[in-house]
């Protein structure tokens, strides 16, 4: 049975492939379509980017090492009927001995400039499945905690002890996909 997760829990793995899957439906009538993005930062002992490539993201769907996968953009939450829209796929076996953490962050695109924030989305969440089995480890849902923000950093997967952890921290911003690479990458992005 999956764990509802709350702010701040934590929770083992146990597991070396694993899915991190964002769903959301569109809301009708406000003008624009919402497009919530995944993104994971994979970041080093001192919590920043140690190269580009450790960011995944729509525009750069594969880890250099290859344990990170994106699937690619939803710019409506129409790609499912009721399933994740966008996903990351982690093997956590392949995971650069450099990266103690694996930051994942949604945020809508556009927000500021299409007036759009948590608060308007339907059914927005972000959930782990096992991926040998599809079962799902654990959701995380991002609607009412986050009514005025643009940004989410909704969880973590982190190295304790050669094991791998998930903390659901959901800390929200009303900030946008650059705030967060100012934040975790002092190189320039090459576009």
């Amino acid at each position: 049975m999956a764990i509802n997760l709350q702010k701040g829990q934590r929770i083992d793995i146990g597991l070396s492939k694993i899915s991190v899957g964002l769903g959301w439906n569109p809301n009708e009538g406000t003008g624009y379509a919402f497009d919530l993005d995944a993104s994971a930062f994979m970041i080093d002992a001192n919590r920043l980017i140690p190269k580009e490539e450790f960011f995944v993201f729509y525009g750069n769907t594969d880890s250099p090492e290859g344990a990170l996968h994106h699937s690619g953009d939803d710019p409506t939450g129409g790609n499912s009927d009721g399933g994740d829209d966008e996903t990351i796929t982690v093997d956590l076996n392949k995971v650069d001995d450099r990266i103690a953490e694996i930051l994942f962050v949604v945020t809508i695109h556009e927000a500021g400039l299409r007036r759009q924030n948590y608060g308007q989305v339907r059914d927005s969440y972000i959930r782990l499945v096992d991926d040998s089995s599809g079962q799902e480890i654990a959701k995380y849902e991002l609607g009412e905690d986050f009514s005025i923000e643009t940004g989410v950093e909704f969880g973590r997967l982190y190295r304790r002890s050669g094991q791998w952890k998930f903390e659901a921290s959901g800390i929200g911003y009303r900030e946008d996909l650059a705030f967060f690479l100012g934040k975790y990458f002092k190189g320039e992005i090459i576009k």
